[in-house]
This record gives C-alpha cells, structure tokens and sequence, in this order.
C-alpha cells in the first residue's frame, strides 16, 4: 500500500507515519498544496497512491480544497473517484457543515482528532486497503 499523509500537525503527522508505514510505503505533504503536487507527480510516474489521509485545516490550501483537485486529476487520468485512491479526511471539525463538504469533495471516510488507531485500521479493512 502507499499512503500520502497530508498533515500540518506534526504529532498527528509522526503517529499517521508510524501507523501506516507498517502497510508500506508513505510520503508526507504538510499543506494542501504540496500534497496535491505529490499526488499529481504520482500520476505521472505511474505509481499511484491507494490511500490519501487528509487534513481540512492546513495552509496554503485547505483540505477540502485538496481533496477535490485530487478528484480532478484522477478525472483526467481515467480514474473514477470508486477506483481511485481511497481518501480520509482527518479533523479536529466535527461539524455537520465539514462532514458533509468532505463527502460532496468524494472522500471515502471522515475520522476525528485525536486520531483512534483502532477505528482507522477498521476503515482502512473495510476499504479492503489491509487485510
């Protein structure tokens, strides 16, 4: 598996890493931007991610922002967001408002901060990304 963690936090960051680097290989963005940059190199070089873990709040471009540029590359790719790269976004906002905006942008899952380890690997089993 191969995880792109947009994080600005670097404590969410480190635990995210330690977590999923145990499934394989993972790069770190720590804005919007440089994890859409990331994503978009992947899609070049043919090695695409399985998994984005996203953050909403982050600078030079938000989450939610992220997330729908994603979508649209793997748009222009070929790829439907049902056979893209699975997305979660990860966030201290639990408003209904940032759910459902999350959703609406195709992610696939929402978790709260601080990150529960546990209700991420049932997601990531549920999206048949670990076994």
């Amino acid at each position: 598996m191969r995880t792109l963690i947009a994080e600005d936090d670097f404590t969410s960051r480190l635990l995210l890493q330690a977590f999923l680097s145990r499934y394989g290989e993972c790069h770190v963005a720590i804005n919007g931007q440089e994890a859409v940059e990331t994503f978009r190199l992947s899609l070049t070089t043919g090695r695409r991610y399985n998994l984005v873990c996203m953050d909403i709040m982050m600078p030079e471009k938000d989450g939610q922002a992220a997330v729908r540029e994603i979508r649209a590359l793997e748009e222009a790719a070929g790829f439907l967001s049902t056979s893209g790269s699975r997305i979660i976004m990860i966030t201290a906002l639990d408003d209904v408002k940032n759910v459902v905006t999350s959703f609406k942008s195709l992610c696939d899952a929402y978790i709260f901060k601080p990150v529960d380890i546990a209700q991420l690997l049932t997601q990531l089993k549920s999206m048949q990304l670990v076994p």
